[in-house]
Parts: C-alpha cells; sequence; structure tokens
C-alpha cells in the first residue's frame, strides 16, 4: 500500500492510508475516528468557514452547497456566541439504482464561533446566495481618544 493518502483529505473515512497500528490489541487511528465522526456527521468536518474583519463589522461566509435557507440556522447563544448549523438531506436510494461512489457528505453540521466585545449584537444580519451564508456582525464604533502633548520642563 501506497503512503501517499488517497481520497478527500479532508474527510477522514474516504482516506485510504496505511496505518501502523491495526495490527494492535488496542483501537488504532482509524477506528477512533469512526467512533468520534461518525459517517452521519462527517458534514460538520467539511463545513468550511471564513471569518474576516473590516473596519466596520466582522463577516462569516460559510460554504453549503446545496441547502435551502430554511434548512440552516443562525443563532447567538451564551452571549456572543455565533452558532451556524443545519441539516443537508441523504438523497433517496432507489433500490433499482447502482452507485460507483458517493462522496457528498449528509447530516447534520454545527460551527460555533466566540465573537469578539466590540459588537453590535442586535444589528447582525445574514444572507444566502448561490450556496453561500453571509453572516455580518457590525462592530461598535470606537471612539478615538485625543491624545495631547505635554511639554516636559527643565
Amino acid at each position: 500500500m501506497s503512503l501517499i493518502p488517497r481520497g478527500n483529505i479532508f474527510d477522514p473515512f474516504s482516506l485510504d492510508v496505511w496505518d501502523p497500528f491495526k495490527d494492535f490489541p488496542f483501537p488504532s487511528f482509524s477506528s477512533s475516528l469512526t467512533s468520534q465522526f461518525p459517517r452521519e456527521t462527517s458534514a460538520f468536518v467539511n463545513t468550511r468557514v471564513d471569518w474576516k474583519e473590516t473596519p466596520e463589522a466582522h463577516v462569516f461566509k460559510a460554504d453549503l452547497p446545496g441547502l435551502k435557507k430554511e434548512e440552516v440556522k443562525v443563532e447567538i447563544e451564551d452571549d456572543r456566541v455565533l452558532q451556524i448549523s443545519g441539516q443537508s438531506k441523504i438523497e433517496k436510494e432507489d433500490k433499482n439504482d447502482t452507485w460507483h461512489r458517493v462522496e457528498r457528505s449528509s447530516g447534520q453540521f454545527s460551527r460555533r464561533f466566540r465573537l469578539p466585545e466590540n459588537v453590535k449584537m442586535d444589528q447582525i444580519k445574514a444572507s444566502m446566495e448561490n450556496g453561500v451564508l453571509t453572516v455580518t456582525v457590525p462592530k461598535v464604533e470606537m471612539k478615538k481618544t485625543n491624545v495631547k502633548a505635554i511639554d516636559i520642563s527643565g
């Protein structure tokens, strides 16, 4: 077997990686991953979110291909924790179909981010376009301090 991983590197279940501990009596790396992240929750691993800060706001962009806005929840919990969650549906299988490969994720996902103190919690906005969720969290305008130079005598 090659030592080069094959499959989607962001989905640990699709990797074909050599496991040096597979014949030992304790749980291996791949079996511990399977117990920690069952296949139904692998969408959690694959949910990509970018967070950028502009002078006016914190902007989160999440790739959620194939999801409708009704299948996604954006919530603020526990004082300044932004949570983006949802569920992608599993495609119904027809007994007459022959599947050659299944790579698309399905199941629940959830991502949480602690927001800084300088945000306007009551003005958060979210929009979804072309499978990309954008959450904009406006920042509190910081008052610029006036600095006055003091002459030193002596």
